[in-house]
């Protein structure tokens, strides 16, 4: 993701980031589309740190359901990432998400950067009772469209989000969509699959 901006350092010890914003135009009203980028260790905790960034930039800005959908999804991301692609340089992978406001809501794109793996990223099937593998399941049962994109710098993989689709049971339907269940037998709640 190619984003123009005014080149403001680090605001966080540790990890670049940069905020940018613009705006666009709906109606007659100019909105603004915010978009971050945060480098991360290629390593399980990059996911956490990424959820948890997210959180704070994107909390109190977007419905609390589609933040939870939102930091659902990078911490797949990421863990995908990690778990079968290689690092870009450095031994980092760049996580970048925007927020675009819409007619019908807030739209929020997220996209995971590595340095590439030997196949394409795809939705496996599984058995129930399986430890992994769900990962893109998930992805695909909270977004609304995600993709890959590759280029001479490794592979991004994305979605896209929204305020108008994302509900307040979604966490739910991505949990019914692994085949897992609670103890009494039922669809876990959407709290029991919220970020911490």
């Amino acid at each position: 993701m190619a984003v123009a901006g005014d080149g403001a350092g680090s605001r966080w010890p540790g990890a670049p980031h940069r905020a940018y914003a613009a705006a666009v135009r709906l109606g007659d009203a100019a909105a603004p589309e915010r978009a971050w980028c945060l480098v991360v260790q290629h390593h399980a905790r990059g996911a956490r740190l990424a959820r948890h960034r997210l959180a704070a930039e994107l909390g109190g800005v977007v419905p609390s359901h589609l933040l939870s959908d939102v930091a659902i999804v990078v911490a797949e991301l990421v863990g995908n990432a990690v778990r079968h692609a290689e690092p870009l340089p450095g031994g980092v992978l760049r996580v970048a998400w925007r927020l675009r406001p819409s007619s019908e809501g807030e739209v929020v794109e997220v996209r995971v950067t590595d340095g590439g793996a030997a196949g394409q990223p795809r939705i496996r099937t599984v058995d129930t009772d399986a430890g992994d593998g769900r990962g893109l399941t998930i992805v695909a049962a909270l977004a609304d469209r995600w993709g890959v994109d590759r280029d001479g710098l490794g592979q991004s993989v994305w979605a896209e989000l929204s305020s108008a689709t994302s509900s307040a049971t979604s966490a739910t339907s991505a949990v019914a969509a692994m085949g897992a269940t609670t103890l009494d037998g039922a669809a876990p709640a959407p709290e029991a699959a919220r970020f911490g």
